[in-house]
C-alpha cells in the first residue's frame, strides 16, 4: 500500500505541536499494563545500597584508569586505558544522570542530586533544562512538537547518527547552548518546559561550567599537554559511541504520536557491562510505563508484566538489525515505521489508534 506522507514539524513552537494539544495527544492518559499496587509499592522501594555500589564502582573505575592512562601518557599503552575511561565518562554519565534526575536511584535525596549534578556536567546537559526536558518527554513520548528529545526525527537524517556516535553534534550544539545561557540567553524553546523560576539557575549553571571549561583549556596550554582536555570534556567525544548506541533502541523506527508505550519504546536484553553502563534502561518499554520504579527493581518489573509487552529484542545486534531497515525506509516514506506484536496475553493496543496505525505499517 503506498502512503502520502506527512510532514512532521518537530519544533516545539510549530503546528504538530499545537496539533498535538487541540487533539488531545499532548499530556495525554497513557496505557499502563495492570500491577497489584501490593507488588507495585514494593517495586518502588528505594535504597541506597544498590546506587552506592554501582556508583563507587564506576567512579572508582574512572579514578583507576584515568590515573593509569595518565601515568603512561605519551606512549600507546594509554589508548586502552583512555577509550575505557572515555565510555564511563561520556556514556555511563548518561544513564546516571537520567536515573538521579528521577530521584529514584538512591533513597536519600542528596545523593541523587550529587551524582545527577556531576553526570550532568560529564555529558554536557544543563542539569535545570533537561530536568525539565525530560520531564517533557515522559509526557508526551515521542509526540511530534511536544517532545524535546526525539533522538531520530522523520525522515531521519543518518550523517547526523554517524557523527553522534563521536559526538561531534551533540557536543558541538551543548557547547553552544552553554555559552548562551551562560549570557544570560535562554531560547524560546526552552521556555516552552523551564518555568520563568528555574531559568536564573540554568544560567548560573552554564556559567560555573564555562569557567571551569576555560580553565581547563588553560591548563592545557600552560602545560603544553592535551592530557587536560583527554580527562575533561574530550571523553564526552570519544566515550559517546555507547551511550548513542543504547539511546537509539530506546525509540528509534517504532511508532510516534501514540500513548501507549509498547508502541514507541522498545526493551532489549542486553550483556551485564552494557547493562551497568546504561544502568538497566534496556528495560525501556517498562521505564516509561513506571518511571518511577529504581533502576535496579527495573529486571523485577520485566518479568512481571513482560506477558503484556511485546517480545523484548533479544540482542543489541537484533535492535539494531531491524531498526537501521526502518531508518532506510523512512527515507522514502517518513510515515512508516515498526508495529510492535504483541503476546497473546496481552491487553489489545487502544481501538482508537488501530485505524491510524494498521496503513502505515504497511
Amino acid at each position: 500500500m503506498t502512503t502520502q506522507a506527512s510532514k512532521r514539524d518537530y519544533s516545539l513552537l510549530g503546528e504538530s505541536g499545537r496539533t498535538a494539544v487541540e487533539t488531545g495527544l499532548a499530556a495525554a492518559e497513557w496505557y499502563h499494563t495492570d500491577v497489584p499496587r501490593k507488588e507495585m509499592k514494593a517495586l518502588m522501594q528505594r535504597s541506597d545500597t544498590p546506587a552506592i555500589r554501582d556508583t563507587a564502582i564506576w567512579l572508582g573505575s574512572m579514578l583507576v584508569l584515568a590515573a593509569l592512562g595518565t601515568y603512561f601518557w605519551g606512549s600507546w599503552i594509554c589508548i586502552p586505558f583512555f577509550l575505557a575511561y572515555g565510555v564511563l565518562y561520556g556514556s555511563a554519565s548518561d544513564s546516571r544522570w537520567h536515573e538521579c534526575g528521577h530521584g529514584t536511584a538512591f533513597k536519600t535525596r542528596w545523593m541523587n542530586d550529587a551524582v545527577y549534578q556531576i553526570a550532568c556536567f560529564m555529558i554536557m546537559r544543563n542539569p535545570v533544562t533537561w530536568r525539565w526536558s525530560h520531564t517533557r518527554h515522559h509526557t508526551d513520548t515521542v509526540i511530534v512538537g511536544r517532545d524535546p528529545e526525539i533522538a531520530v526525527m522523520r525522515p531521519p537524517d543518518l550523517l547526523r547518527l554517524v557523527l553522534n556516535f563521536f559526538g561531534l553534534l551533540d557536543a558541538y550544539h551543548a557547547m553552544i547552548d552553554m555559552v548562551r545561557n551562560a549570557v544570560g540567553i535562554i531560547s524560546a524553546e526552552e521556555k516552552t518546559f523551564v518555568p520563568d523560576s528555574e531559568q536564573p539557575r540554568a544560567i548560573r549553571i552554564a556559567r560555573i561550567w564555562l569557567v571551569i571549561y576555560l580553565a581547563t583549556i588553560a591548563t592545557a596550554i600552560t602545560l603544553g599537554s592535551w592530557l587536560p582536555l583527554v580527562l575533561i570534556g574530550l571523553p564526552r567525544l570519544y566515550g559517546a559511541w555507547h551511550h548513542v548506541m543504547s539511546g537509539l533502541l530506546q525509540h528509534g523506527g517504532l511508532a510516534d504520536n501514540v500513548i501507549d508505550h509498547r508502541l514507541n519504546s522498545r526493551t532489549v536484553y542486553m550483556n551485564p557491562i552494557s547493562r551497568f553502563i546504561y544502568w538497566n534502561m534496556n528495560y525501556h518499554v517498562e521505564h516509561h510505563m513506571f518511571p518511577m520504579v529504581p533502576y535496579h527493581a527495573l529486571p523485577r518489573l520485566h518479568a512481571m508484566i513482560k506477558h503484556d509487552l511485546p517480545t523484548p529484542n533479544p540482542s543489541i545486534w537484533s535492535g539494531f538489525r531491524e531498526m537501521v531497515p526502518a531508518f532506510l525506509r523512512q527515507l522514502r516514506n517518513e510515515d512508516y515505521f515498526l508495529k510492535r506484536e504483541l503476546p497473546p496475553t496481552a491487553r489489545p493496543y487502544r481501538e482508537e489508534f488501530h485505524a491510524e496505525l494498521a496503513p502505515a505499517a504497511q
